[in-house]
């Protein structure tokens, strides 16, 4: 896939998921929740379908959510239905099952630091940490640097962190 097109798949793909998210938790707005759940659904399942990296990151990041219970609304149901749908009607890429594990793993850890670490420490490099979800980062940096997968993917990534960051400000002043 054009790197170009896979990166903007991920710039929409952490905007859409912030923005449903937010949609859903700070206004209760579930139709709008819905519909940013549809976008960030179909942005991360066309990036999925199309890049072996993406797959990882993507696959990791719903099944980390799902093993830590965060998929807890009907918005995130309907993204991964979504999700879900487009990947089995297109198929993904062939995926090395170590290398998926660990990135469930890092998603997994992310999602349980960020909801628990502020109840049991007030160290702030510890806080900053999984505030920002860094665990995944390093996975992703290591896993692209070890050739599991293109290096761009790291940087996808890190343009998916900044757009989810982006939307969360966004959705401040604009809401």
């Amino acid at each position: 896939m054009n790197y170009i097109i896979l990166a903007i798949l991920f710039l929409l793909s952490g905007f859409f998921m912030k923005y449903s998210d937010d949609f859903f938790d700070e206004k209760h707005d579930l139709k709008f929740a819905s519909i940013f759940g549809v976008l960030c659904g179909l942005a991360s399942a066309i990036a999925t379908v199309s890049d072996v990296g993406a797959a990882y990151v993507f696959i990791a990041i719903l099944i980390g959510n799902l093993i830590a219970l965060k998929v807890d609304g009907i918005h995130h149901i309907i993204s991964m239905a979504i999700f879900v749908v487009v990947c089995l009607i297109c198929g993904i890429p062939d995926l090395n099952l170590i290398v998926l594990l660990v990135c469930i793993v890092g998603a997994l850890s992310d999602e349980i630091g960020h909801e628990t670490i502020g109840k049991v420490t007030d160290n702030t490099f510890l806080n900053l940490f999984f505030e920002y979800r860094f665990v995944m980062k390093i996975v992703i940096f290591v896993l692209a640097f070890a050739g599991a997968f293109d290096v761009f993917v790291f940087i996808c990534f890190i343009l998916f962190e900044l757009a989810y960051e982006f939307a969360g400000i966004t959705f401040e002043k604009l809401n």
